[in-house]
């Protein structure tokens, strides 16, 4: 019997032997006796299921298992099972228990909660597989997908999220131009009121001192100009 293997007998008088023969040599009556030799090390397996939500979305799931068999009860496994256990007990039980507890959640907990659904698959499935003679040692969920009408929902929400949050912006910022605005028109009001009312005090003294400043200033700039020209008044050109 190779490492990780072990053998349970079939006697063609007495049948299956309830003995495991363990590793190493071991002898045996020829034509009386016949080993059936079990693979005691863990394998994977992946096992993809279609199913349904609490909120009635398909969901493909694909579950990868780590199994092998209680070596104690390799001669009760033959016997009621078979040598193809596997093929035989892990897709039957892990889409019962893959349909039961995804059913109790919804599509949008199935991804925020993902680590709890997979620790109640587990847990679930384990004490299943036990029933049978199997050990599982791991327990994962590789894959998860919605059917396409959901997965374009959330998409087509995603979007008008955006589009909601794109027009609450424009919203704010039209209402602080808007009171800006306001604002700035008090403040022309305030300043014009208070010139009014300084011009009725003082009078307009400040506004021909005003003119004076800006005669003076224009005709700084055209005296700097070239093409402007200073005739004396009340003398011939010529």
């Amino acid at each position: 019997v190779d490492a990780g293997h072990r053998a349970v007998i079939f006697d063609r008088f007495r049948g299956v032997q309830d003995a495991v023969v363990g590793e190493g040599t071991h002898f045996l009556i020829p034509w009386v006796q016949k080993p059936i030799i079990f693979d005691c090390r863990s394998r994977p397996r992946n096992i993809p299921v279609i199913t349904g939500s609490k909120d009635l979305q398909n969901v493909n799931i694909t579950l990868r298992i780590l199994f092998r068999p209680v070596t104690a009860q390799l001669p009760r496994i033959f016997t009621s099972i078979g040598e193809d256990y596997d093929e035989r007990v892990l897709p039957s039980i892990t889409t019962e228990i893959l349909k039961s507890v995804v059913a109790r959640f919804d599509a949008g907990e199935l991804i925020t909660q993902r680590e709890l659904v997979s620790r109640q698959v587990s847990e679930d499935l384990t004490e299943r597989a036990a029933t049978f003679g199997l050990i599982l040692d791991d327990v994962s969920l590789t894959h998860l997908t919605f059917g396409k009408e959901f997965t374009e929902a959330v998409e087509m929400k995603q979007v008008a999220q955006q589009e909601a949050e794109r027009a609450r912006f424009i919203v704010e910022k039209a209402e602080q131009q808007k009171k800006a605005a306001v604002i700035s028109a008090e403040g022309d009001s305030k300043a014009a009121e208070l010139i009014a009312n300084s011009l009725a005090t003082a009078g307009d003294g400040l506004i021909e001192l005003r003119k004076l400043e800006a005669a003076e200033d224009i005709a700084y700039q055209l005296s700097r100009s070239r093409n402007i020209t200073y005739l004396p008044s009340g003398q011939s050109v010529l």
